[in-house]
């Protein structure tokens, strides 16, 4: 499972002209689900994502995790990120979980999101958002965990 998380001072996603999500300071996370993930990758990523320290302290060094500056979640799904683009001038998705899986596995992560912090927003699965953002940084980091089977040995 993949995430793309950049640190944010607000962003936005609308989908038919309608804001579905939107927070203020905090993490944007685009997430990708691979074929082969499970909940517990998704467990493990989310784990990362709220604790992962990309907030600066009082010294101006980022050592501080989303969930210590309480800032805003806004989770998006996106199976492009799960692309194969190792050859070729198009992108091949047989690497990508099929629809109703990714699905899911959103839906996994984001109902744990919600019982482990707040506040947290989301994308719609499936729709054509647009996604507004205000890069803080601008920082901007590829997570991955991956399924024992899918690690490289």
């Amino acid at each position: 499972m993949i995430g793309l998380l950049q640190r944010v001072s607000a962003a936005e996603v609308v989908v038919a002209g309608r804001a579905v999500g939107a927070i203020g300071r905090g993490l944007l996370v685009l997430l990708g689900v691979e074929a082969g993930d499970t909940a517990a990758e998704a467990d493990r990523l989310l784990e990362r994502l709220l604790n992962y320290r990309v907030f600066a302290d009082g010294e101006g060094r980022m050592n501080l995790s989303l969930r210590d500056v309480g800032g805003g979640l806004l989770l998006v799904p996106q199976f492009t990120l799960a692309a194969d683009t190792r050859k070729g001038l198009r992108p091949g998705f047989s690497t990508a979980a099929p629809p109703e899986e990714g699905r899911r596995l959103f839906e996994h992560v984001l109902a744990a999101a919600r019982r482990l912090h707040a506040p947290v927003a989301q994308g719609e699965f499936g729709a054509d958002m647009k996604v507004t953002l205000t890069n803080d940084g601008p920082v901007t980091f590829w997570l991955q965990v991956r399924a024992p089977a899918q690690v490289p040995g």
